[in-house]
């Protein structure tokens, strides 16, 4: 198992200062932004598909310094119901996938996407609840015509490229828990598994622990990132909350750096867990935190995960 970092929380340095700053915290893997809503602050899968120089400098400045490619990371929409939104977010997941053959990394991190209501929608629509009977009607729609045939095609894609789709659960769109993850693996293809974030789990007041043990192997990547729950405003509101993130006193729940929203006995049990499933991939730092600064989170996150994560194997055990 490695530690690494989603790269993009260094994106005002360039790729290679980015790149120490991960060596430096003791790190030994990263996963690079390369489209859609991470942005190309460093690597544009578009723009050097077809520039092998480009490609081998990207390489060669990773393998430099003894670290590894995690994963290349495009979390879009490709089922937005505007068109040239989901073709946008569509092209850099296809281009991300090409390069990720070029560069020998097998995991492309993403969104399932969430389209509208109907071909004739104009924003994306997630349906939370059975009633009133038209969210049914609209989930149905969703799901089979939209979201299912496309995946069912991008499977077939990363299939013959050597790649596994990583689909990060996440409100807002179609595979957001357990269930819905699993529903679009078992529809789509067996390479269409998870990037493992507990930080959007715990606000549903799902149980990672045992979210991990019920995905098994179909956990391809992992994130680090924590959350914190305000107890009197979840009790007063519940924790559907779409106040701005920056408005903490007020919020049921905030994204907070490792260790800030639950101790060090969960993670303990989650990397823990994570090995009984058999996962030996990296958990992946990202820094989310409205109340530090990008280097103090990532600092706090690197040192606390650094004492809980053994990259050797000892004897017959793995420890945590």
């Amino acid at each position: 198992m490695k530690l690494g970092v989603f790269l993009v929380l260094f994106q005002q340095q360039s790729f290679e200062k980015a790149l120490d700053t991960a060596k430096a915290a003791g790190l030994q893997a990263v996963e690079i932004g390369t489209g859609a809503f991470p942005g190309t602050a460093h690597v544009n899968a578009r723009s050097i598909l077809n520039d092998e120089a480009a490609i081998r400098r990207i390489r060669d400045a990773v393998d430099s310094r003894g670290l590894t490619i995690s994963a290349l990371s495009c979390h879009g929409n490709p089922l937005h119901p505007d068109k040239a939104i989901a073709e946008e977010h569509h092209n850099d997941f296809v281009a991300t996938v090409q390069l990720a053959e070029k560069l020998g990394v097998d995991t492309v991190i993403t969104f399932s996407g969430c389209p509208g209501d109907s071909e004739n929608a104009k924003y994306p629509n997630w349906v939370t609840c059975p009633w009133p009977p038209d969210f049914l009607t609209i989930l149905e729609w969703q799901w089979n015509e939209v979201a299912i045939p496309y995946w069912k095609e991008q499977s077939a894609f990363c299939r013959k490229h050597g790649v596994k789709i990583a689909i990060e659960s996440h409100p807002g769109f179609l595979v957001y828990n357990t269930e819905t993850a699993l529903r679009l693996r078992r529809e789509a293809g067996d390479n269409i598994g998870v990037n493992f974030d507990p930080s959007h789990l715990f606000w549903q007041n799902m149980n990672p622990l045992e979210c991990v043990k019920a995905l098994g192997d179909s956990i391809y990547h992992v994130h680090a990132k924590d959350t914190k729950m305000d107890a009197r405003n979840t009790a007063l509101n519940g924790v559907l909350d779409t106040k701005p993130y920056g408005e903490e006193l007020q919020r049921s729940w905030i994204f907070r750096t490792v260790g800030y929203g639950h101790d060090d006995e969960f993670w303990k049990d989650l990397v823990s867990t994570l090995r009984m499933v058999g996962y030996d991939g990296a958990i992946s730092i990202e820094h989310e935190d409205s109340l530090m600064s990008v280097n103090e989170g990532f600092t706090k996150a690197a040192n606390f995960l650094n004492g809980l994560i053994l990259t050797e194997k000892t004897g017959e055990m793995w420890w945590a």
